[in-house]
């Protein structure tokens, strides 16, 4: 028991005969309880079982207190306990305790406490609600064969003298060290934001703790980082390629390689680390176009998800030119004087004239980067030159964005046309191959298709769709922005985000600022939702995702969507639909209040160049307090 002045431990309140381990599972979750509260009176806590019993199931009605993870707490105060104490119980197999994650519940700690209980206990049962959530610990006491041991891992863990037993300890025990990195991966995302190094962590704390060797290379925003080596490459025994752009493959040649998507290294992890070491992965072929093939099959990739990745190497190569030059250029537009020229708005001043012309330097380069990496892509090297030119006809003929989209994929399966063409040339002929043949007809077939088959019709679309936006009428407007707004938030980062985002950019080229303001209002509510949630709902988030959760305060306000994934990957059913539609209601007020933005990114740091702004942060605080409650009403709270 307590001594007078001294600090209740949770061994004060989890007495010996309160502790039964290795149980059977029970028939029912009452059954359970019953079990419990048996052991709850032989510790002397009760003076009437049977009414704290009643007490207890009333509140599992209320919402089951099955944390998931294998963890139970049952609870209540009652008049049927005469002093607070805990009793414990593990049932080593596993019991439907209707838990919040589905699975069996292993490890019960029932809470009794009657009413009125001081604050001082109400400290302790939150300690050790703690305490619980860390994995080794809780294996540690579903393992424990005596109370003794028990009740000395529970001291351990209280006053910090817990050790959890080494993953790589364990499994250097159970097999010799490995001589070489046994687990390859690469990693890359069309942005190099968060998708690659979410993936990377992902695979390297699945790997490690199964024991194993492993090194991932990232292909992010700053460049290949953590690059492996042909020595690596040829002792590793599996390799994985977790990638939504084209990576350098060549290099695996006549290995076994697990080739797929960079949300399958967050989410699937184990899965990929079984599949590279079963060796059923299928052998890579290197081909001219350094091209992946399905890991599944061992046949081609689909002609969508070819396209996608094409489309995003394009993507992730123009995003900086993008993204600099229209920060630039929107600068150029806040430091000028209207007064002066309105005809020359934006570099009326020497100052908005630098801005506009080192700007506008960076965003020229958009349509010819765009084109001239999907070519690239597609053809290697030879289809760069190809769509790059097909890429500034783009411009030139006023076919925009969409226009340089077409002439990249024209370029480079022209490109690839060619190298089959050629291919019976006399092998002398094969270094005249990439610096004549490929480019000279290649940019020959491009200026024909470019001017005569993409422009006419392309240009007509692109000038209607500029006019149209422009004419709409202010309800459809509203839709427009609620759909882009909304694609934002369905995979914060993904194929659908990408969509809604490209076609911004791409208005945004062609003069259009509406759209663009709706996306990025949408790309920012996520992660601010995350943080509001997390913040103002506390009970509905461990402590772990409380302190995420305070990170996406920054995520959001610099747009980086990708903040909330870790949340809608532990919980879609619920993040996702919230997400979506508080991005949806923030794109939509966006267009409701007129507002515009001329930079492509930068957050809450360009808002000075956007029009409306103020009713802008609004739009966001709207969409994100939304986002934020309709949460917290799906979300139940963890524990009572």
């Amino acid at each position: 028991m307590k001594k007078e002045g001294f600090p209740l431990h949770i061994n004060d309140l989890l007495k010996p005969e309160s502790i039964a381990l290795g149980v059977s599972a029970p028939a029912s979750k009452e059954a359970a309880i019953r079990l419990l509260a048996d052991c709850m009176e032989k510790g002397g806590n009760l003076s009437d079982k049977e009414q704290y019993i009643r007490d207890v199931l009333a509140r599992e009605e209320s919402g089951t207190t099955g944390l998931g993870d294998g963890i139970a707490t049952p609870h209540a105060k009652s008049d049927g306990v005469k002093a607070a104490g805990l009793a414990a119980m593990t049932v080593p197999d596993g019991m439907d305790f209707a838990a919040m994650d589905g699975n069996p519940s292993r490890l019960f700690f029932m809470i009794a406490a009657p009413n009125g209980a001081n604050d001082e206990h109400l400290a302790i049962l939150s300690k050790l609600a703690t305490m619980i959530m860390d994995p080794d610990f809780k294996e540690a006491l579903i393992a424990a064969k005596t109370v003794e041991e028990f009740r000395q891992l529970v001291d351990d863990k209280e006053n910090d003298r817990f050790v959890a037993p080494s993953a790589e300890t364990a499994a250097a025990e159970a097999t010799p060290a490995a001589d070489h990195i046994q687990i390859l991966a690469v990693t890359a995302c069309p942005t190099g934001i968060a998708h690659t190094f979410m993936a990377a962590e992902s695979i390297e704390q699945h790997a490690k703790k199964r024991g194993l060797t492993v090194k991932v290379e990232t292909n992010g925003s700053a460049g290949v980082k953590n690059v492996l080596t042909p020595e690596e490459i040829a002792a590793a025994d599996g390799i994985i390629v977790a990638a939504d752009k084209n990576v350098a493959m060549s290099r695996f040649d006549g290995r076994r390689v697990v080739i797929t998507k960079v949300a399958d290294g967050i989410n699937k992890a184990d899965e990929l680390i079984d599949r590279a070491l079963s060796g059923s992965a299928p052998i890579y072929r290197a081909s001219g176009a350094d091209e992946a093939e399905n890991a599944d099959g061992g046949e081609e990739e689909s002609l969508a998800r070819q396209i996608y990745k094409h489309l995003m190497n394009g993507v992730s190569h123009m995003l900086p030119f993008v993204v600099g030059g229209g920060i630039l250029i929107a600068l150029a537009f806040l430091f000028d004087d209207y007064s002066i020229d309105p005809s020359k708005f934006g570099s009326n001043t020497p100052l908005a004239q630098f801005f506009m012309q080192v700007g506008g330097a960076s965003f020229g380069f958009m349509l010819p980067v765009l084109a001239g990496f999907i070519g690239m892509s597609i053809a290697d090297r030879p289809g760069l030159a190809v769509g790059f030119v097909g890429g500034a006809l783009a411009g030139t003929t006023g076919t925009g964005f969409l226009g340089a989209l077409l002439a990249g994929f024209v370029g480079g399966y022209a490109v690839n046309a060619l190298k089959k063409v050629f291919a019976g040339l006399p092998a002398s002929l094969d270094g005249i191959k990439p610096i004549l043949l490929y480019p000279f007809f290649g940019i020959l077939i491009m200026g024909f298709i470019s001017l005569y088959i993409i422009a006419p019709p392309v240009s007509a679309i692109n000038n209607w769709m500029i006019a149209t936006l422009g004419g709409m009428d202010p309800s459809a407007r509203v839709l427009m922005g609620l759909i882009v707004g909304g694609m934002m938030a369905v995979d914060m980062g993904g194929p659908i985000n990408k969509a809604a985002y490209v076609t911004g950019t791409g208005l945004l080229a062609s003069g259009e600022y509406h759209v663009m303001a709706a996306v990025m209002a949408g790309g920012m509510v996520p992660p601010l939702a995350i943080a509001l949630a997390t913040t103002f709902f506390k009970n509905r988030f461990t402590e772990s995702q409380r302190k995420a959760g305070i990170t996406n305060y920054v995520m959001g306000l610099s747009f980086i969507t990708e903040g909330a994934i870790p949340f809608a990957a532990a919980d879609p059913v619920r993040v996702i639909p919230s997400m979506v539609v508080g991005s949806a209601l923030a794109g939509a007020l966006t267009m409701f209040f007129d507002c515009t933005l001329r930079a492509p990114h930068g957050g809450i740091f360009v808002v000075p160049t956007i029009g409306s702004p103020l009713m802008y942060l609004v739009s966001i605080l709207i969409g994100a307090v939304v986002g934020a409650v309709i949460l917290s009403l799906l979300k139940k709270p963890i524990k009572g």
